[in-house]
C-alpha cells in the first residue's frame, strides 16, 4: 500500500509526461503482481467499489476530531476534496505510518478492507475506519479515503499507462494499448500474462478506437478553408447510436463498446449476424436502435433507446422486440487476419463493401427486413462544400447528428488524432431555463456554487429539466455565486434552493422521454451557452416546447 501511495503522490506532483512515465515504470517494475493488477484497474478507469459512504466518513471524522458536523461540511466546501479535508481535520496518528503499510499491499487493502466492508454492518465499518485512521499519516489517509469510497482518480491517461507497460513487456505501445482494451488484468496471473510477448487473449480484443475531432467553428466558409478540396474527403452521416467494434477471429465473435466493455449479452442478434463474416474480420461501426413499423419506412430511435440495452447482462425477449438493433459498419480494420489500419481509407472502404454488401441507406428507404442486422454505412456524395452543407441541414429530420468527414488517404489512428477525421455536427437545440438549485463545486471551484439545476415552465410552476456544470466564465461563476448566496431560500446540505431570478440559455443534443424525471423529459449533453441577463424568469422556455422535440 505504501508503494501505491508513493506512486499516487509522484503522479500528483508533476505535470510532465516523462515524470509520470518514469513513476509508472518504477511502480510496475517492483510491485507484486496482485498489487499491480489492482493498481492497473484504478489507473485505467476501472469501476471502483464503494465500501463506506462519504456521509458516514464525514460524521465519524467529526466525532474523532471533536468538531461539529457543520464545520466539517464547511471545511469540505472550502477545500473541495473530501479525502484531503478529512485527512487534515483528523488527529495525528497514534502509530508510525510505516507500521500500517508493513505486509499490506494494495491487493490486501482492496480484498480485506474495500470488499469486506461492503457487506459489513455500520459498527464494523466504523471500527475498521477509526482504527486505520490511528495508523496512517495525512498523505496515506488521503489515498485510503479515496479507495474506500470508490473515488480514486489519478491524472494519467490509458495511453501513458500502456507506454509504461509496453516498456516493461518489450512490445510496441500500440500492442499494449490493444491488450488493455476490454477486461484489464484482474489478478496476479492475468497481470503477468499482460507482460508476456504474446498472449492468447489478443485474439478476442478490439483495436483502440480512432476518434474524430469537432469542427469549431462549424460555419461553411471556415470548414471549406480549413479542409481544402471536397474531393479529398469522404462524407457519412454521424449516427446517434453507440460506437462499437465486431471482432471475428477463429470461432469466436465479440462485440465491444467504445468504453471497452464486452457487450455480447446486450446485443445477441448482432453477434449472431457477425458469425457469418469471414474469420479474421474486425468491423468498426455504430449500434443503432431501429423501429420497424408494420407499414412504412423504419425509424431511428436514437442513443437513449440503445442505452436501455447496452448495460444489460441479459436482454429479455420483450426488450429485444421493443428495441431491435442493427450494426452499421463504416470501417474495416482487419481483413483475413491482417491488420489493415495503415491502408488508406478508400481502400479499406472498398474491402468493407465487399465483406458487408448491404447498405443501410437502402434499408431505411424501404422495408427493413426483420432478419437483417448488419449493413455498411451509406456515403453522402457531393461535388462542393455547399452541397454537403445542404445535406447536413437534413440531419435532424433524418434522426442523425450531422456529418462525419474523413480524409480518403487517411489510415486508422489511435485516439483523437486531429487532422484526418472530423465531426461536422448540426447546431444544438437550445432553450432558456431558470436557475432553481445550486451546489458548491470541488477542486478549483471549491467554495463557489458552480453546479446548477435548471427548470422551465409547466403551466404556472417551474419543473427541473437538467443539471449543467460548464459554459460560464470564471468571472461569471463568481458573480453568480454571490447571487446564489443572496437569493437562497432554503439549504439542504450542500444544495441551496434559490429564488428564481437568473435565466441561463441551455444547449443540448436531444430530448428523450424519462420516467426518472418529474418533468418527464431528459436532455442529452446539456451545457450553458450564455447568461440571459436580458430576460426575466417569466420569459423562460416551456416544458411543452421540449415535449414537442421528442
Amino acid at each position: 500500500m505504501k508503494a501505491f501511495t508513493d506512486l499516487y503522490w509522484r503522479l500528483d506532483a508533476s505535470t510532465k509526461t516523462t515524470d509520470k512515465l518514469a513513476a509508472l515504470r518504477d511502480y510496475f517494475a517492483t510491485a507484486a503482481p496482485a498489487d499491480a493488477a489492482c493498481a492497473l484497474a484504478v489507473l485505467t478507469g476501472g469501476r471502483q467499489l464503494r465500501a463506506v459512504s462519504t456521509a458516514d466518513l464525514r460524521r465519524w471524522a467529526a466525532e474523532a476530531a471533536g468538531l461539529p458536523l457543520w464545520l466539517v461540511e464547511e471545511s469540505y466546501a472550502h477545500v473541495g476534496d473530501l479525502a484531503e479535508t478529512l485527512a487534515l481535520l483528523l488527529p495525528e496518528p497514534n502509530e508510525p505510518s510505516e507500521q500500517a503499510s508493513d505486509g499490506h499491499g494494495l491487493a490486501d487493502v482492496m480484498r480485506d478492507t474495500v470488499l469486506a466492508l461492503r457487506t459489513a454492518d455500520e459498527g464494523c465499518k466504523r471500527e475498521v475506519v477509526t482504527t486505520t485512521w490511528q495508523r496512517l499519516a495525512a498523505r496515506e489517509r488521503i489515498v485510503w479515503h479515496k479507495l474506500v469510497t470508490g473515488g480514486l482518480r489519478v491524472g494519467v491517461s490509458r495511453t501513458l499507462v500502456a507506454r509504461a507497460l509496453a516498456d516493461l513487456a518489450g512490445v510496441e505501445p500500440a500492442v499494449m494499448a490493444h491488450r488493455l482494451m476490454g477486461e484489464v488484468a484482474s489478478d496476479a496471473a492475468s497481470f503477468q500474462r499482460l507482460l508476456e510477448p504474446v498472449t492468447a487473449a489478443d485474439d478476442r480484443r478490439p483495436y483502440p478506437f480512432f476518434l474524430a475531432s469537432a469542427l469549431e467553428p462549424a460555419q461553411l466558409p471556415a470548414v471549406a478553408a480549413a479542409l481544402g478540396a471536397v474531393s479529398e474527403w469522404q462524407a457519412e452521416w454521424k449516427w446517434d447510436g453507440m460506437r462499437a467494434q465486431l471482432v471475428c477471429r477463429g470461432d469466436s465473435v465479440t462485440a465491444w463498446s467504445r468504453g471497452e466493455e464486452l457487450v455480447n449479452e446486450a446485443f445477441p442478434e448482432l453477434v449472431s449476424a457477425a458469425a457469418a463474416l469471414p474469420s479474421g474480420t474486425v468491423l468498426d461501426g455504430e449500434i443503432l436502435a431501429v423501429e420497424r413499423p408494420a407499414s412504412g419506412p423504419p425509424r431511428l430511435l436514437g442513443f437513449a433507446a440503445v442505452s436501455k440495452r447496452s448495460g444489460r447482462r441479459r436482454v429479455p425477449r420483450k426488450l429485444l422486440a421493443e428495441i431491435p438493433c442493427v450494426f452499421v459498419a463504416y470501417d474495416l480494420l482487419e481483413d483475413d487476419g491482417e491488420d489493415i489500419r495503415s491502408l488508406p481509407l478508400e481502400e479499406r472502404r472498398r474491402r468493407l463493401e465487399t465483406i458487408v454488401p448491404r447498405c443501410f441507406a437502402s434499408a431505411l428507404e424501404g422495408e427493413l427486413p426483420h432478419d437483417a442486422t448488419l449493413f455498411h454505412s451509406p456515403l453522402v456524395s457531393a461535388d462542393a462544400w455547399e452541397t454537403l452543407a445542404a445535406r447536413r441541414a437534413e440531419a435532424r429530420s433524418r434522426g442523425v447528428e450531422g456529418l462525419m468527414l474523413k480524409r480518403l488517404t487517411s489510415g486508422y489512428g489511435v485516439g483523437r488524432t486531429r487532422g484526418d477525421w472530423w465531426k461536422w455536427k448540426i447546431e444544438p437545440l437550445e432553450i432558456d431555463a431558470v436557475l432553481l438549485y445550486a451546489q458548491a463545486g470541488h477542486g478549483r471551484r471549491a467554495g463557489l456554487h458552480s453546479d446548477y439545476t435548471l427548470g422551465v415552465w409547466d403551466g404556472d410552476r417551474l419543473v427541473t429539466i437538467a443539471k449543467a456544470y460548464s459554459g460560464l466564465t470564471d468571472a461569471e461563476i463568481v458573480e453568480l455565486d454571490r447571487i446564489v448566496r443572496a437569493t437562497t431560500l432554503e439549504r439542504h446540505g450542500p444544495v441551496r434552493i434559490c429564488e428564481p431570478t437568473v435565466v441561463l440559455q441551455l444547449a443540448f443534443e436531444g430530448v428523450a422521454a424519462s420516467a426518472r424525471h418529474k418533468s418527464g423529459v431528459a436532455l442529452r449533453f446539456p451545457r450553458i451557452v450564455r447568461w440571459r441577463r436580458d430576460k426575466q424568469p417569466a420569459e423562460a422556455g416551456q416544458l411543452a416546447d421540449l415535449k414537442r422535440m421528442l
